[in-house]
C-alpha cells in the first residue's frame, strides 16, 4: 500500500533560522509570504524601499483617506452588474440609479449629484453602446494563489472590480474615478498583469486575455493585452525577491525619479548624505517561517 508523504510543520523565528544550515537535510523550507501587485511594484521600483516598508515595517506620517464617493461608485457598479436579472438585453439607466440610491445614503447632496452624473456617463459610454450585457464571472473579488520559489512559499493576493468572460479566456475590469487618466509605468503595469495572469490561471484554470481600465470621468477605456510573457516576467521578479529573502542579502536602493515622492528618503544613503538609522522597535525581519519536513 502506498503511503502519502508525512509533512511536519515547525515555526522558526528569524533568529532561529540562523541555527539551521542548509546541510541539515530537510527537503524543503517554506513560508506563506504574502505578495500583492503593489508590493511587487514597490520591490521592482526600489528594493531598499521595499525592505523598509514591508520587512522592517516602518510607518510613515503619510495618510491616504478613503474617498467616500469613489467607494460608493465602486459598490454601486458591483451591485448593478451582480444583481441585474439578465432576462433582457440591457438594463435601463434607472437600474444603475436605483443601486446608487442604496449606496449613497451617507454622502453629501453634492456627492450624490456628482455620483449620478458619473453613473450616467458610465451608462452612456460603456452600457448603452452594447448589444447586450453579460453576467460577469465575479465582482469586487479577491483572489489568492500560491507559488514556490527558492524553497519559499508565496501567497499571491489581489483584488479586482469585475471579472468578465472573454471569447477565449478572462478579462479584468478596473474602475477609475480619478479626474485625469494617469497610467502606471509600463513595467509596473506588466507586473500587475503578470500576477493576475498567474493567479487567475491557478484559481479558474482559464487564461487572462486582457485588463481594461475604465475611467468614469473621461469615458476612456485603456486596455492592456495579457500574454504568457507577463507571467514569466512576474516569476522572474518573485525569484529575485525570493533569493534576497532566502539569503538575507543587502537591499540596495535604486535611485530614480520616484525618490522625490518616497517616504523613506531620510533612511536612504542614495538620497540623504547622512541617513538616519531605522527607528528602534521596528520589525527586525520577517514573521515566522514554516519549516516543512517531507518523508
Amino acid at each position: 500500500m502506498a503511503l502519502s508523504p508525512l509533512r511536519l510543520v515547525y515555526s522558526l523565528t528569524p533568529a532561529d533560522r540562523r541555527l539551521y544550515p542548509k546541510e541539515i537535510g530537510f527537503s524543503s523550507v517554506s513560508m506563506a509570504y504574502s505578495l500583492s501587485a503593489s508590493k511587487l511594484q514597490t520591490y521592482h521600483r526600489c528594493a531598499f524601499s521595499y525592505y523598509v516598508r514591508y520587512e522592517r515595517k516602518v510607518n510613515t506620517n503619510q495618510f491616504f483617506g478613503t474617498a467616500a464617493l469613489g467607494t460608493a461608485i465602486h459598490q454601486t457598479l458591483a451591485q448593478a452588474h451582480r444583481d441585474w436579472h439578465y432576462q433582457e438585453p440591457l438594463p435601463a439607466l434607472d437600474w444603475f440609479l436605483s443601486c446608487w440610491s442604496a449606496q449613497a445614503q451617507d454622502l453629501s447632496p453634492t456627492q450624490v449629484e456628482e455620483g449620478r452624473q458619473l453613473l450616467g456617463f458610465y451608462y452612456d459610454r460603456f452600457i448603452a453602446s452594447q448589444v447586450s450585457l453579460h453576467r460577469p464571472l465575479a465582482v469586487e473579488g479577491r483572489i489568492q494563489a500560491s507559488l514556490q520559489v527558492e524553497n519559499l512559499e508565496f501567497s499571491l493576493t489581489g483584488r479586482y472590480d469585475r471579472l468578465d468572460y472573454a471569447e477565449d479566456g478572462l478579462e479584468l475590469i478596473d474602475y477609475k474615478t480619478t479626474k485625469e487618466v494617469k497610467l502606471s509605468h509600463p513595467e509596473e503595469m506588466d507586473l500587475q498583469i503578470g500576477l493576475y495572469y498567474l493567479a487567475l490561471e491557478q484559481v479558474y484554470h482559464q487564461t487572462l486575455r486582457g485588463m481594461s481600465l475604465l475611467y468614469l470621468r473621461t469615458g476612456e477605456r485603456v486596455r492592456y493585452e495579457a500574454t504568457p510573457e507577463h507571467q514569466e516576467r512576474v516569476q522572474q521578479v518573485i525569484a529575485d525577491l525570493a533569493w534576497k529573502l532566502r539569503h538575507e542579502t543587502e537591499w540596495e536602493p535604486q535611485p530614480g525619479s520616484h525618490c522625490d515622492r518616497c517616504a523613506y528618503g531620510r533612511y536612504c544613503a542614495a538620497v540623504s548624505e547622512s541617513p538616519v538609522p531605522l527607528p528602534e522597535g521596528c520589525a527586525a525581519g520577517r514573521g515566522n517561517l514554516q519549516l516543512v519536513l517531507s518523508f
